[in-house]
């Protein structure tokens, strides 16, 4: 069995934690590999020592976040990845580092579950086509003052926002900014995209969810400086006056490990603080 483990070094004592958990695995005889210049500090295989078909899992340690930077920096890994949350806030990476061995144990016995997840896809006329897995996002940029987005779905008009810009997120990404911005949580086995705007001037223009096989051109209508479009906080470029980005469905999805005693309401509760108490009939 060959591991890719991918340690958020940013993130303190990250580097520790990956060298424990690379020597308990090459213990039970897993093959371990992670960032060519993290290897010999982890005592792993290069990853580019190894086809990526090999790999049969991806441990990300860090966050949601570095999941995300994960799946942008190496998209031709499909392996399912395993988060390890080494932060407050994970919703993908929901495995506490309390529970490291235990899970990773489970991970080799093979009592897990895999769950596929959908991911958002976008392209301008002049720009390549640019995927992500939590959200895009279409903000007014250097412009002072609120913009105009028109918004066809499958080339039926919606409406025009009036807003500081908008979110097109995942089921993943209804739980980071579309969240944030007022949006609602999508349970991740929904085929569906979720339409938030930020800071809208009307307090009637809510979000709206919408189906994954919808096709949702967004038109950039003001006479305004270009706004930026915006995937994962990690590809950027912008978008001119008239310019429309066409957005839908991508073909590429991820894959998420899940062991046994996962509980997404309870990961729901426990990272939003939600203390409502069930009471008795």
């Amino acid at each position: 069995m060959h591991i890719a483990l991918f340690p958020n070094t940013a993130k303190r004592h990250s580097k520790n934690i990956a060298i424990s958990i690379r020597e308990y695995l090459t213990a039970q005889g897993v093959s371990v590999v992670t960032q060519d210049e993290e290897a010999e500090e982890i005592g792993a295989l290069p990853l580019s020592s190894v086809d990526p078909k090999m790999i049969d899992f991806i441990i990300s340690l860090g966050g949601d976040g570095t999941i995300l930077r994960q799946i942008h920096r190496h998209p031709h890994l499909t392996a399912p990845i395993v988060g390890i949350n080494l932060g407050s806030l994970g919703f993908m990476a929901d495995i506490p580092v309390t529970d490291i061995y235990p899970s990773l144990q489970d991970l080799l016995n093979g009592n897990y579950q895999i769950q596929e997840r959908i991911m958002i896809q976008g392209q301008t006329t002049h720009s390549d086509i640019c995927f992500a897995v939590n959200e895009i996002v279409i903000h007014r940029a250097q412009n002072p003052g609120l913009i105009d987005i028109g918004i066809h779905v499958d080339g039926i008009y919606l409406n025009t926002f009036c807003a500081d810009g908008l979110i097109l997120a995942t089921p993943s990404g209804s739980t980071a900014y579309s969240l944030a911005a007022g949006g609602p949580i999508l349970t991740p086995e929904l085929d569906a995209f979720v339409l938030t705007p930020i800071c809208p001037h009307t307090i009637s223009n809510r979000p709206i969810v919408l189906m994954s096989n919808q096709n949702i051109q967004v038109q950039y209508i003001s006479e305004y400086a270009p706004v930026e479009i915006i995937f994962d906080g990690f590809t950027r470029f912008m978008m001119a006056t008239g310019e429309v980005l066409r957005v839908g469905l991508s073909p590429r999805k991820f894959r998420l490990v899940y062991l046994r005693y996962h509980d997404y309401f309870s990961t729901l509760r426990t990272k939003l603080g939600w203390t409502g108490k069930l009471k008795a009939p």
